[in-house]
């Protein structure tokens, strides 16, 4: 009998390996850490790796946490992997994919670079990636690695259906991610509306238009990645000039670094935003007005399949 994947985590993403072995009932593995006064960091694998299927989540939330999850992949594979399965929740620099101007580190390419020269393991190393910003990312991955785009659209649908009921318009920050959220709405039967922006300079925006027909309407705001807040509180507050009746939010990535959702909270726009608990910010952020929703069903199917 073929033993169950054996899950291990970086040290942020301990929670969601939690929930992925007790949904999938996959045995959970253990990494000794410790840090010396320098700043160095000591791990140590606990368990028997040899010949097992491997699953190791962890989000590149910092440079720290991208170092942590290729130094653990690597010594995974070292110690006899047969299979090494990264799941990357949310891939930092995700927003970097391309130069604009001359000189610019397209930060999502090198990093794809960086876990691309993992050694392979016996049955090669695979990478689960989680609504990323760009989908092109994914080609960024080279070698013995390969890259899986992982939707979070049936978790995404389910909170939108249940803060806005039955009829309610889904919304878009602006115009770039008009096609996603249009294809979901016309799952949801529900209408979709999106703002056009013109660019003011490299940091401001404004808005100039509402697409949709949002008069006394309930409007669930989604966006796939939260971080400072700002493009969500200005696409709220021109649907709310635009008459919508009530405001919410979704988004798979739910940043919120510094005062973030303090910001989010006191703009007075939006009755409650729905986050995944893709970041761990979002876990350790939630409260009355930040709900978490788990994407732990929709790794443990990923990693069913064949």
């Amino acid at each position: 009998m073929v033993p169950a994947p054996l899950v291990f985590s970086t040290n942020s993403y301990g929670y969601l390996r939690d929930e992925i072995c007790k949904l999938g009932r996959l045995e959970r593995g253990q990494v000794e850490r410790r840090t010396f006064p320098d700043g160095e960091h000591y791990q140590r694998i606990c368990e028997s790796v040899s010949g097992r299927d491997v699953v190791l989540v962890g989000g590149t939330i910092d440079d720290g946490a991208t170092l942590e999850l290729f130094d653990l992949a690597s010594t995974l594979v070292k110690y006899g992997a047969d299979r090494l399965t990264l799941v990357i929740p949310y891939f930092g620099y995700s927003t970097m994919e391309r130069a604009v101007r001359a000189g610019e580190v397209v930060t999502a390419k090198t990093r794809a670079r960086l876990f691309s020269a993992i050694p392979p393991a016996s049955r090669g190393n695979r990478v689960f990636l989680l609504d990323l910003h760009t989908e092109g990312i994914t080609h960024y991955f080279e070698g013995a690695i390969t890259p899986r785009h992982i939707s979070g659209r049936k978790v995404i649908a389910a909170a939108a259906r249940e803060i806005g009921g039955e009829d309610f318009v889904l919304a878009c920050t602006d115009a770039g991610r008009a096609k996603w959220v249009e294809s979901l709405a016309n799952d949801l039967g529900v209408h979709a509306a999106f703002v056009f922006k013109r660019r003011l300079d490299e940091t401001r925006t404004e808005v100039t238009a509402v697409s949709a027909q949002v008069r006394g309407k309930n409007v669930v705001i989604y966006d796939d990645m939260i971080r400072t807040g700002g493009s969500l509180i200005h696409a709220a507050r021109a649907y709310a000039d635009a008459g919508a009746a009530r405001l919410d939010a979704i988004t798979t990535h739910g940043l919120f670094p510094a005062d973030a959702l303090e910001k989010l909270r006191s703009c007075g726009l939006l009755q409650r935003v729905v986050s995944t608990n893709s970041h761990p910010n979002a876990c350790r952020l939630q409260d009355d007005f930040l709900q978490v929703i788990s994407v732990a069903d929709i790794l443990v199917d990923e990693l069913r399949a064949p």
